[in-house]
C-alpha cells in the first residue's frame, strides 16, 4: 500500500464498487479502503436487483460503462420485465441474485484489474483550509489524496435493534464507524438520522411449497446489460404468501416492543419499503399482505422473506411468521432487524456530488439518503467520474432530468433534498416516455464513450443499432399494407392495441425488406414498436425538453448576489443563497421556489 492516491474510495457496498471502478478505468490512482473485503458488494437486504425504476437505473450505469448490469446477468437465477401489462415507459427488468455468485464476481473483476485494496477502517478525516487531504484509519494508517469519496452506506454511526435491544453495527456481526460525522459536523456539514431494515432468513427445507403460489421468471428471459449478452438456461422460482388477520393480532398485540414504536427509533424509515409494523398499523383495513419467498442462490438452503421487514423481538417474529400458509414449520437462521444511521442532507452537494463545503469530498450512496443498491450504484458512479475530473482540472459530468433518471435521482436529491430514505420509481420522471429501458444505451453510450469508459466496439455496436432501427422504423412508417381488405399504413395499423411486430412481420413474410432484416426486426422488436406507437408522445416531450432547456442553458453568474433583488422573499433569497444554483432551471426546482421569484430572477439577470 502507498501512502498517496488520487482518489480514496471508502467503503465497498455497491456506490463504492462503482466509484472505484470508474475512477480506475478513467485512469485515476485509486484505494477502496473497507471493513471487510469477503462483504464487498454484499446484498444486506434482498437478493434481488432492479424493479421499477431500479432496473432503468442499471441499463444506464451499464450503458455509461459501469458494473452493476454485468454483475447482475452472471450472478441472476431469475429475470422477469415487470410493468408488461402498462406502457412501456413503465417497463422494468428486474433480477433475483446469487447472493454469494455476485460477491465472487465482484471479487474476481478487482483481482483481475489489480485494484488497490484495503481492510481498514477510516475514522477520521484530513482536511485543511477546506480541502480535503486524506484519510486516517484504525490501523494508524495516514493516506494522502487529491480526493475522498465517501460511500459509508449503514455504517456511519450504526445501530442495529432488535426489539428493546439495541448494539453498534452497521450490518449483522459488522461494526459501524465512529466520528466521520462529528468531525463533518465542525466544518460545517449537517448530519440527520435515518431507519431502514430487513427481513428474516429462514431454512429452504422447513417451507411447505405445496400451498404456495408459484411465481416463475420470464420464459425469453433478458439481460440488464446491453454489450454482454447471457441467456439463462434455467430459473429458479419465486414463490408467493400473504400474512393473514392472525399474523396481523400478534404484531398488534406486539407492537409497543418494536423499537420504531418503543422509542428506541425516533427517525424515518423507507416509505415505499415499510416494516411489516408500519403496513399493519397503517393499514388496519387489509386483512392480508403479500410475501414474496426469494431464494437466495442456485445452492442454498437460505430464502429470503421480503414483504416481512422486522425489528420486533425474536420470538415474537418466529411466532409471527409462523401462523402464515407454508411457513407454519420454519426455522429462522437471521432475525430481521433496522439500522438506525448517520446521513447527510443531499442538499449539501453539487450536482457532482462533491460537497459544497470541502473541496474535493465527495458523498454517494446511502449517506445521501437514498435507499437501495441501484441508487447507491448510480452514485458511485457519478462520484467516481467526478472526482477524476475535477482533479484532474475537466469540466465535470451532469445528466440532466430529460437524458436520464440517473439525472433525476440527483436533481431531486440536490434541489429538494430528502427527510425520509429516497426512492425512484418511474413517476418521479417527467420524461419517462424518453427514458425507457430499452433505450438506456441509445440514450448515454456516446457519452459513456467520450468519458473513456465504454470500449470503441462497444461504441460502434450502439452506431450500428441506431442506424438499423431508424432504417427499419422509417420503412414500416411508409409502408402499406392490405388488412381486413383495405389498404392502410403500418404505422396506423400498429396504433391498434393488439397489433404487434410479431403479426406485421406474418403479413410481411415475403416482403424482400423484412426478410433482409428479420434478425434485427425480431432482436429490435419492441424499441421498434415503441418509436412508432408512441411517436406522438415522444415528439410532445421532446418539444417540452427543448422549452425546458432555455432555462437549463439561462446561467446565473456563480457569484451572484441574490439579497440585492428587494423585490424577492427573504426565504428565496436565503434558499438560492444557500443552493447556488447554476441555471434558472436549477432553481426553478429548489423546493420553496416560487414562479413568480424565478420571473423576478430572469428580469434581474437579463
Amino acid at each position: 500500500m502507498n501512502k498517496k492516491y488520487d482518489i480514496i474510495i471508502v467503503g465497498g457496498g455497491h456506490s463504492g464498487i462503482e466509484a472505484i471502478l470508474a475512477s480506475y478505468k478513467l485512469g485515476a490512482n485509486s484505494l477502496l479502503i473497507t471493513m471487510n473485503i469477503n462483504s464487498i458488494g454484499k446484498m444486506s437486504c434482498n437478493p434481488s436487483i432492479g424493479g421499477i425504476g431500479k432496473g432503468q437505473i442499471v441499463r444506464e450505469i451499464d450503458a455509461l460503462g459501469g458494473y452493476m448490469g454485468k454483475l447482475a446477468d452472471n450472478s441472476m437465477i431469475q429475470f422477469r420485465m415487470l410493468n408488461k401489462s402498462k406502457g412501456p415507459a413503465m417497463w422494468s427488468p428486474r433480477a433475483q441474485i446469487d447472493r454469494k455468485l455476485y460477491i465472487k464476481n465482484i471479487l474476481k473483476i478487482l483481482k483481475k484489474k489489480k485494484i488497490n485494496i484495503l481492510q481498514d477502517i477510516v475514522i477520521k478525516l484530513i482536511i485543511k483550509n477546506k480541502i480535503i487531504l486524506g484519510v486516517i484509519t484504525k490501523n494508524n494508517n495516514k493516506i494522502f489524496s487529491k480526493s475522498v469519496i465517501l460511500t459509508n452506506g449503514t455504517f456511519l454511526n450504526g445501530k442495529i435493534c432488535i426489539g428493546n435491544k439495541s448494539y453498534n453495527g452497521g450490518r449483522i456481526n459488522e461494526k459501524s464507524s465512529i466520528g466521520i460525522s462529528e468531525q463533518l459536523k465542525k466544518h460545517g456539514i449537517i448530519y440527520n438520522k435515518m431507519k431502514t431494515g430487513t427481513s428474516p432468513r429462514i431454512l429452504k427445507n422447513t417451507i411447505n411449497f405445496k400451498k404456495l403460489l408459484k411465481q416463475k421468471g420470464d420464459k425469453n428471459n433478458n439481460n440488464f446489460s446491453f454489450f454482454k449478452k447471457k441467456k439463462l438456461k434455467k430459473q429458479k422460482k419465486c414463490y408467493i404468501t400473504f400474512t393473514n388477520p392472525k399474523t396481523h393480532n400478534i404484531i398488534i398485540k406486539n407492537i409497543h416492543k418494536s423499537p420504531i414504536f418503543n422509542g428506541i427509533i425516533n427517525n424515518n424509515g423507507p416509505r415505499y419499503c415499510p416494516s411489516i409494523e408500519d403496513k399493519v398499523l397503517k393499514f388496519k383495513n387489509k386483512n392480508k399482505h403479500q410475501i414474496f419467498i426469494e431464494p437466495d442462490g442456485w445452492n442454498s438452503n437460505i430464502i429470503y422473506i421480503n414483504g416481512f421487514s422486522t425489528s420486533l423481538p425474536k420470538n415474537i417474529q418466529y411466532k409471527s411468521i409462523k401462523t402464515i400458509k407454508g411457513l407454519e414449520n420454519v426455522k429462522i437462521i437471521q432475525y430481521g432487524y433496522a439500522v438506525e444511521y448517520d446521513y447527510f442532507n443531499p442538499i449539501q452537494l453539487k450536482l457532482t456530488l462533491e460537497t459544497k463545503k470541502i473541496n474535493n469530498l465527495f458523498f454517494a450512496g446511502q449517506i445521501n439518503g437514498t435507499t437501495g443498491y441501484e441508487e447507491a450504484a448510480c452514485q458511485g458512479l457519478i462520484a467516481g467520474i467526478n472526482s477524476y475530473l475535477k482533479i484532474n482540472n475537466k469540466k465535470p459530468f451532469i445528466l440532466k432530468r430529460n437524458e436520464s433518471y440517473i439525472g433525476v435521482l440527483i436533481d431531486d436529491l440536490v434541489n429538494k433534498g430528502t427527510k425520509e430514505p429516497y426512492r425512484i420509481f418511474t413517476s418521479r420522471a417527467e420524461y419517462r416516455i424518453l427514458l425507457r429501458q430499452d433505450n438506456a444505451d441509445i440514450r448515454l453510450t456516446k457519452k459513456g464513450y467520450k468519458l473513456g469508459l465504454i470500449k470503441k466496439k462497444n461504441f460502434k455496436k450502439v452506431i450500428k443499432k441506431k442506424k438499423k432501427i431508424k432504417i427499419i422504423i422509417n420503412y414500416l412508417k411508409n409502408k402499406n399494407i392490405i388488412f381486413n381488405n383495405k389498404k392502410i399504413n403500418i404505422k396506423k395499423l400498429l396504433l391498434i392495441p393488439k397489433i404487434t411486430i410479431d403479426y406485421i412481420i406474418k403479413l410481411l413474410k415475403n416482403n424482400k425488406f423484412i426478410k433482409k432484416n428479420i434478425k434485427y426486426i425480431i432482436k429490435y422488436k419492441h424499441i421498434i414498436s415503441n418509436y412508432i406507437k408512441y411517436e406522438y408522445y415522444i415528439k410532445k416531450e421532446k418539444k417540452i425538453v427543448k422549452l425546458m432547456k432555455k432555462l437549463e442553458n439561462f446561467k446565473i453568474p456563480k457569484k451572484f448576489n441574490y439579497f440585492k433583488i428587494k423585490s424577492l422573499s427573504k426565504e428565496a433569497q436565503e434558499k438560492l443563497n444557500y443552493f447556488r444554483p447554476l441555471s434558472i432551471g436549477q432553481a426553478s426546482r429548489i423546493s420553496g421556489i416560487t414562479p413568480s421569484d424565478i420571473n423576478i430572477l430572469i428580469i434581474y439577470i437579463k
